[in-house]
């Protein structure tokens, strides 16, 4: 199993991803994946993000405690930003 931080990193950078591209299948597809593994393997629940320069905030709930990490933004935009400066390299395959 994946450390809960690397799963949050992984899903939190791939959801800007997912939400700046909707018909981006892959990137919806791997989104829902890691959500998967944060609701199913983690036990998160309620989950929400929030994003205050220079950090995106993940909060959840797990073993009835709130918890809150935070991912520098320049980290978690780095594949999207990728993505944006040379679209010709990712293309959308429906």
């Amino acid at each position: 199993m994946r450390s809960l931080q690397d799963t949050l990193y992984n899903w939190l950078t791939i959801k800007v991803v997912a939400e700046a591209r909707p018909d981006d299948k892959s990137a919806q597809d791997t989104m829902a994946l890691f959500e998967g593994i944060l609701v199913e393997d983690h036990k998160l629940t309620n989950i929400l993000i929030s994003k205050e320069e220079p950090m995106y905030y993940v909060e959840y709930d797990k073993d009835g405690e709130r918890h809150k990490t935070r991912f520098p933004i320049e980290l978690i935009d780095v594949m999207l930003e990728q993505i944006q400066n040379e679209p010709d390299k990712y293309h959308n395959y429906e």
